[in-house]
Order: C-alpha cells, then sequence, then structure tokens
C-alpha cells in the first residue's frame, strides 16, 4: 500500500507576524496546506492521505480540510511528533496500527507548504521508492556552494555535484523506521530531513527531478511568490 503523508506540524515562526504557523494562511481564497492536499487526492495510488498537526491545531485541520476540501474518507489527520522525524513516525505507527506494514508499504512525504508540486514528481517518488527504497526530490544548485565555519569560507564543493532538496521524499516504511530507531540520540540530534537517516546508515537514496517552482512557502517574500504562480496559473 502506499500512503501520502502531509507534514504540517510547524508552527511557521520564520513566517514572522502570524498568530497561526503558515500552512494556515490562505492563497488565493483558500488555506496553503488545503493546496497541497489537493495535489495528492486525485492519485488513486494513494490508500490514505495522512495530515499530520500541532495538537494545539488538530481541531483547526480538520475543519480546514472539511470546509475548503471536502469530506473524504480518503483524508486522516492526526497529531505530529516534537520533530519533523518524529511527525513522519507518528505517520507510520498509524499505518502499522491500522493497516500493518510489510516489506513493500511506501509513504510520499511532503512539506504542507509546498503546495505546487507535480503529479510527475508524485508518480516518479512513488516508483522509485518501490524500485530503490528511498528518494529524495532535487533540483541542480544553481548558485555556487560555499562551505564556512561562521565567520570564512572552509570549502567550496563542486557546484556540477550540488543539489537543492526539495519534498516529496519517499521511502519503503519499514525500511526507514527500522534506520531510525538504530540511530543513536546524538544521531537524531543532528538530523535535518528524513532522507538523512537512511544516508547515514549508508543506504541508497535515489534523486528525481524537481521543479523550480516547487517552493517551500517559508517567510513572507515566499507567499508573494506562490500568489503570482496561482495568479499566473503556472502550476
Amino acid at each position: 500500500m502506499i500512503f501520502a503523508v502531509i507534514l504540517a506540524g510547524g508552527t511557521g515562526s520564520r513566517m514572522g507576524s502570524t498568530d497561526m504557523p503558515k500552512q494556515f494562511l490562505e492563497i488565493k481564497g483558500k488555506p496553503i496546506l488545503n493546496h497541497t492536499v489537493e495535489k495528492f487526492l486525485p492519485n488513486p495510488k494513494f490508500e490514505k492521505i495522512i495530515v499530520l498537526s500541532p495538537k494545539a491545531w488538530l481541531g483547526h485541520t480538520k475543519e480546514i480540510i472539511r470546509k475548503y476540501t471536502g469530506k473524504s474518507d480518503k483524508i486522516v489527520v492526526i497529531e505530529g511528533g516534537s520533530t519533523r522525524n518524529e511527525t513522519i513516525m507518528n505517520a507510520i505507527r498509524y499505518i502499522d496500527g491500522q493497516y500493518g506494514l510489510d516489506d513493500d508499504t511506501v509513504i510520499v512525504t511532503h512539506d504542507s507548504v509546498r503546495p505546487f508540486l507535480t503529479h510527475r514528481i508524485i508518480e516518479e517518488n512513488i516508483e522509485a521508492a518501490q524500485q530503490y527504497g528511498a528518494c529524495d526530490t532535487v533540483i541542480p544548485a544553481t548558485d555556487t556552494i560555499v562551505e564556512g565555519n561562521g565567520t570564512a569560507i572552509t570549502a567550496i564543493p563542486d557546484r556540477r555535484k550540488m543539489y537543492q532538496g526539495q519534498t516529496p521524499q519517499s521511502f519503503k516504511a519499514k525500511l526507514l523506521r527500522d534506520a531510525y530507531d538504530s540511530l543513536s540520540a546524538e544521531e537524531k540530534d543532528i538530523l535535518t530531513d528524513a532522507a538523512k537517516i537512511l544516508v547515514m546508515k549508508g543506504k541508497e537514496v535515489r534523486l528525481v527531478q524537481g521543479e523550480t517552482f516547487n517552493i517551500k512557502i517559508t517567510y513572507p517574500y515566499d507567499l508573494k511568490i506562490a500568489r503570482s504562480l496561482l495568479d499566473e496559473d503556472i502550476v
């Protein structure tokens, strides 16, 4: 079985003066979260679309899904965890409890504030996860990447080998869970995303080509870009 896992557990602290998490801010008449969820709904391969929300916003999340997207047996809203990866583990625990996990269970994890993914990206994530066990959506780096220590450059990697990570990141759920459970507390503390779990364990994570417009809405400026993309019907 295949599950979409929408990570809506963040509080949006970098968005500035707003009294709600950024995934609930509206663009073109409905919350960002709804735009994102609706990219997954048409795909018949998903058994469930699991939306993970901060505990304090569970009721609000369920309400906006009902109000703007409509009632659907395909969507379930559950509580997220204290970190991004704990949130993903909550989704895996839900799947295990409701359906059971087997070696072929796939999760397609995606940022709730990245509403411009395409059906092509979703399909290629599913295919890569099924075939290889794990994949990450990326675009080639266009700027030179500089590594530094806070005050000076320590290295300038070969840009031809550099990519900018996006989402979805997709995995065979048992593979990801077992790798995560094998990490020490210190290793878990340095994780920035789920793909790194498998990289740290020496597992292959395949690359899926993303899109430059598959932006993550993080800062107020990103809201302006998102509104322009929707107004111009680019995606």
